[in-house]
């Protein structure tokens, strides 16, 4: 397996291809911050996010963190690479969290495209597969997510439309 390292804010509909593997150039480590201040946001009152105590004999040993927050990390890693120039969110389905985060563990996100829709003159849909691994290289979060991602013509004709009107 190939892996592209594509980090730039210049991706385009016009640059994916279906097959195409890159790993996103950064992780993320979860902090009890982020765990205990999202979750209460959300109104998820599992005691397995907050009750250290409770979680002594659960075979994690210790609080395990949303996986709504698992999940919003790895995507918003591979945000950069995948929906840079989108226009607009279509659709996340087959979300499975596979293995347990707790604080302190880092997350890192790869992205596969599995699919290339060129359905619009100024933008196209990119369907792609993400998956998040932790510093031990498990697998804890997978998802398909379809992006509407604007062509490098229509973005390069707004620059310069834009352009005209400062001048």
């Amino acid at each position: 397996m190939t892996i592209d390292h594509l980090t730039a804010a210049d991706t385009y509909f016009d640059d994916y291809t279906v097959g195409r593997q890159f790993r996103h150039a950064r992780g993320k480590t979860v902090t009890e911050m982020d765990n205990v201040l999202l979750t209460n946001l959300v109104v998820n009152t599992a005691a397995a996010h907050f009750d250290e105590h409770s979680m002594v004999g659960h075979p994690v040993g210790q609080r395990i963190v949303f996986g709504g927050i698992t999940a919003s990390i790895v995507i918003g890693l591979a945000s950069q690479d995948v929906s840079e120039n989108a226009i607009a969110e279509l659709g996340l389905t087959g979300m499975r969290l596979q293995a347990p985060v707790v604080h302190g563990d880092t997350l890192y996100a790869y992205t596969e495209i599995t699919g290339v829709r060129d359905d619009q003159e100024d933008s196209g849909v990119v369907e792609c597969h993400h998956w998040g691994v932790n510093q031990r290289g498990d697998v804890v979060f997978e998802a398909d997510r379809s992006v509407r991602v604007r062509r490098r013509r229509a973005s390069e004709g707004n620059q310069a439309m834009n352009e005209g009107n400062h001048q």
